[in-house]
């Protein structure tokens, strides 16, 4: 048996799970399996890759994609150690592990489809990045090679960021693609919504969130309200959970960013 997982904390609900069973279903790929293994800490990673033999492959979700780098035998040069953050690992058969950034290639590719559905070019745009988590790492990354100026924006300041209160009028109107990489609004809290000024959103403005539960977001139902484009997560999701598929049933990952 061919086991693959999710860690992290809280796994009230996965994505993972349910679309890697139903395409082990679908695809007719057999003795493989998906689990979810819950942890409030990472120190019980050890003991699981120890404990489960047959563990072929991980996801790793919030809050672990930054923290759970050195608990790894190496990186890979052109995804993980780039952006700083993981959410694949690859298991080989001598219990060694590697980690990958998959979020960079699922964001990167459903923007660039998104924008071109609707007629429009990434270098058109500047974004803000709202949020500064290992998700928000692939996001900067992948704006950096689409060459799109963005504004990185936290709740606390820092060199590299600004805080939502410091979001002006001109800021928003220069920055009409406005990406949510926090969990803010994921169910059951769904009432939560980055602190943005959202009187100002305007026809022009395209709204992206990573969020995927629920599928409309208190974020993204205040850009309809004023008119905005929206778009989910759930794209995103689907297109890096194929690529770590790929990289961990490839005997060789000569893949790049």
């Amino acid at each position: 048996m061919n086991l693959y997982g999710l860690i992290g904390f809280p796994l009230t609900h996965s994505f993972s799970k349910r679309y890697f069973t139903d395409k082990f279903i679908r695809e007719k790929i057999r003795e493989s399996s998906y689990e979810l293994f819950e942890m409030s800490s990472l120190e019980g990673l050890p003991a699981l890759l120890k404990k489960k033999t047959d563990l072929r492959g991980l996801n790793v979700t919030i809050p672990y994609k930054k923290d759970v780098i050195p608990y790894l035998d190496d990186l890979d040069d052109a995804s993980a150690e780039r952006i700083g953050a993981v959410n694949t690992i690859k298991i080989y058969a001598d219990g060694s592990t590697k980690g990958f950034n998959t979020d960079y290639y699922g964001f990167r590719q459903s923007l660039e489809e998104w924008l071109d559905r609707r007629g429009e070019k990434c270098s058109n745009f500047k974004a803000l990045v709202l949020g500064n988590g290992g998700a928000a790492k692939a996001v900067q990354v992948a704006l950096q090679d689409l060459h799109m100026e963005y504004i990185l924006v936290s709740r606390q300041k820092s060199d590299d960021s600004i805080v939502y209160e410091a979001i002006t009028e001109e800021v928003m109107s220069s920055h009409l693609l406005i990406i949510n990489t926090t969990p803010l609004g994921t169910f059951p809290k769904t009432e939560e919504c980055p602190a943005i000024p959202y009187d100002l959103l305007t026809k022009q403005h395209y709204l992206y969130d990573l969020v995927y539960n629920p599928a409309e977001t208190l974020f993204l139902k205040k850009g309809i309200e004023k008119g905005a484009a929206v778009q989910n997560g759930l794209k995103m999701l689907e297109l890096q959970a194929e690529k770590a598929w790929d990289i961990w049933t490839e005997e060789e990952n000569l893949w790049s960013v």
